[in-house]
């Protein structure tokens, strides 16, 4: 495994750790205690962390998770009552000012930058949490925690067993074999012996090698031979098992028993004895770490676990890539020209076969990039918290749907549009004053929804709070100033809600930590839309607001509506279509301005001509000879005139060029561009983009 491998894989680890240190802080903060499984997890987390930092040599993270490390050792060992009342606060934000902490220097790891080296005043805040937990005076002035020191070993290695030998003071052992090329071996076996160290005394289990945690060499002993744990007490092996089943990158665990020699046969005790031989102390040899061996023993049969590993993004993206040009290729195959007139009925055979063969691997390789939208929906959680205290309200964050699964590439965007609309429900919904709430009838306690809910073609987010809504007068107000409103307009309550999303627009009088800037409904929409989506703000003035964000589940593959103008072929995204329909020319309406109408289910919707907006050569131009596609996107609704519907395919998104891109043809509602079967382009339509570019036009 090469050093940048390694490196990876400490950052993926670690950031996964800190992920889980934040939640855990989080719930137990509303609690306003650790329970003792959370300080066992807490240290053990810090403990990983600590060896993982000093193998990697750096020091000053090093050293901070062996300081908290410390923390949570006193704690654990007498409990959260050594804590008192006072001291909680405290204790929560370190953990939390330690997350910070941690994220900020894996980042510069990530990006190849110094670490901060000057940590003493952090050292010394948990030095004086420390000594206030212990009843002592707090240091005047701290001095920076030593380098991590190593464990106290278990007896020397000779003491210890080897590997084929019993021990009849710890006779219940348990051998453990990791998965093959997954690297560190021999801290990921003293991550086992960290677990254990939480519910077993040292002094009750012995291991096999016994320097894993310095001595990187173990590693090679440890793949050849395994891991070996030895336990005084059966319980204790028992125990043992969960943890190590649940443990990462356990490939199988084989317990055994040690069975002493036969007794000899009763002699005269002679004047002076001699030692017993060495097959007296042998145990019996254990069977080979073999995957038939395992599923033979019915005591191991229970213990199997799930195989999971970690995938590089860009090895996914590769392979997605590929996948699609496998799609591309198989239609443009199946859909040859030189195959038209023919009967071929074995050809035919086989070309459905392989239809239904890459369908399935284009499912498979994308559900191998769908992840839930936990992660991201739990960050909110620390951001809600620290907006409580800064802004001095009380609100909880209600999370509806966080197992929802979209692309990965979707989930890292979302991100940023999340957290400013929680702001922003956080700084302008909530009300100041809880007494506001009370009079109004609410909740002394604000209240923020975040959901999201899987359509099957799209992912719909919502947040909403029940806090105090829109004032439509303060945003035409404030519009008119920034002059994208009229004075002299009557504007719609649709229509105000939207300048919130204008660039540059912010209703706050002065700027704050949170907001005033003008940043962050704007980032909101343009965020989403560069994902192909779309936002819909709603809100009632006393009840609070809610913005709905409507996003694609991928962005690779997706199901289009193929139509014709002329020569030129256009697909449009399958969940944009709400129907077709043929028309007449009575059926048309024109407006003051010689625009077309058309009504539907007792309403108006304009009707745009795709041939004439692109300025296309050929192609129908009575309404009779074309069909009508009934399209919509968020609160837009429209009626696009096309010459023939094609039927509906599954296609492969491509960017466009970035020549064909300095032409601005986005803001042309074009937003790519695919391959058909006999290797023409189909070009992209964005529904509401189409629709803005056809109105300011």
């Amino acid at each position: 495994m090469s050093s940048n491998d390694i490196l990876d894989m400490y950052i993926y680890e670690t950031n996964t750790l800190l992920e889980q240190l934040e939640n855990i802080v989080l719930d137990a903060e509303k609690e306003n205690t650790f329970s003792q499984d959370n300080v066992t997890e807490i240290f053990r987390i810090m403990h990983t962390i600590k060896g993982s930092s000093a193998m990697m040599e750096f020091d000053t993270l090093a050293q901070v998770s062996h300081r908290i490390e410390d923390l949570f050792f006193i704690i654990r060992e007498n409990t959260m009552e050594v804590v008192s009342e006072e001291n909680r606060p405290a204790l929560f934000d370190l953990m939390l000012h330690s997350v910070d902490y941690f994220r900020e220097e894996m980042e510069k790891v990530e990006a190849e930058q110094p670490l901060n080296k000057d940590v003493d005043s952090f050292l010394a805040n948990i030095n004086t949490l420390i000594a206030k937990i212990k009843g002592e005076e707090p240091p005047a002035a701290a001095a920076p925690a030593p380098p991590p020191a190593a464990e106290p070993a278990p007896p020397p290695a000779e003491a210890a067993p080897q590997a084929d030998e019993g021990n009849p003071d710890f006779p219940y052992q348990l051998r453990v074999f990791f998965d093959d090329g997954c690297g560190m071996e021999n801290l990921r076996a003293y991550m086992l012996v960290t677990s254990i160290q939480g519910f077993c005394a040292e002094s009750d289990f012995l291991y096999e090698p016994a320097d894993v945690e310095q001595d990187a060499s173990t590693a090679e002993q440890i793949i050849d031979n395994g891991f070996l744990l030895e336990f005084k007490n059966p319980e204790d092996r028992e125990s043992a098992i969960p943890t190590v089943r649940t443990s990462g990158s356990v490939r199988s665990y084989q317990p055994h028993d040690y069975v002493p020699a036969p007794p000899q046969a009763v002699m005269p005790e002679p004047a002076e004895t001699t030692p017993p031989p060495p097959s007296a102390v042998k145990t019996a040899k254990p069977a080979p770490a073999s995957a038939p061996a395992a599923a033979n023993n019915p005591n191991n049969a229970q213990h199997q676990k799930e195989s999971l590993i970690s995938v590089n993004l860009s090895k996914l993206d590769a392979l997605s890539a590929i996948v699609g040009e496998i799609v591309i290729t198989e239609s443009m195959v199946t859909s040859s020209p030189d195959l038209k007139g023919l009967h071929l009925d074995a050809f035919s055979k086989s070309a459905r076969q392989l239809r239904k063969l890459t369908d399935e691997l284009q499912d498979v390789s994308m559900s191998l990039r769908m992840i839930p939208v936990s992660n991201t929906f739990q960050k909110m959680n620390r951001i809600v918290r620290d907006m409580c205290k800064k802004l001095n309200k009380q609100v909880k964050l209600t999370l509806v749907g966080e197992n929802t699964e979209v692309d990965k590439t979707i989930v890292d965007s979302i991100g940023d549009p999340i957290m400013h609309m929680v702001r922003n429900s956080m700084d302008h919904g909530i009300e100041e004053n809880v007494q506001d709430r009370i009079n109004a009838g609410k909740d002394p306690v604000g209240e923020i929804l975040l959901s999201a809910q899987d359509t099957g073609s799209e992912v719909i987010i919502q947040i909403s709070d029940d806090g105090g809504g829109v004032n439509d007068e303060a945003v035409l107000a404030k519009a008119i100033r920034n002059g994208i409103a009229s004075p002299d307009v009557e504007y719609s309550h649709k229509e105000i809600l939207n300048f919130l999303m204008a660039p540059g627009f912010s209703t706050n009088a002065q700027v704050t930590e949170f907001s005033g800037r003008g940043v962050g409904m704007d980032v909101v929409k343009s965020g989403v839309e560069s994902l192909g989506g779309s936002v819909t703000i709603t809100s009632e003035q006393g009840q609070g607001m809610t913005t709905i964000m409507r996003i694609p589940l991928t962005m690779a593959i997706m199901d289009g509506m193929e139509v014709s103008v002329g020569d030129s072929i256009f697909t449009i995204p399958i969940n944009n279509v709400r129907s077709s329909l043929k028309i007449t020319e009575k059926d048309i309406l024109h407006d003051s301005v010689n625009g077309e109408m058309v009504k539907l289910m007792d309403s108006y919707y304009p009707v745009i001509r795709a041939r004439e907006f692109y300025n296309l050569p050929g192609g129908a131009d009575n309404v009779e000879d074309g069909i009508l596609m009934w399209l919509e996107s968020g609160d837009i609704s429209y009626c696009l005139f096309v010459d023939e519907l094609l039927g509906e395919h599954q296609i492969v998104v491509k960017p466009l060029p970035t020549y064909v891109n300095n032409f601005d043809v986005k803001s042309y509602g074009i937003t790519g561009c695919s391959i058909l079967g006999d290797g023409s382009i189909s070009i992209i339509l964005d529904a509401k983009g189409l629709y803005a570019a056809a109105h300011i036009m």
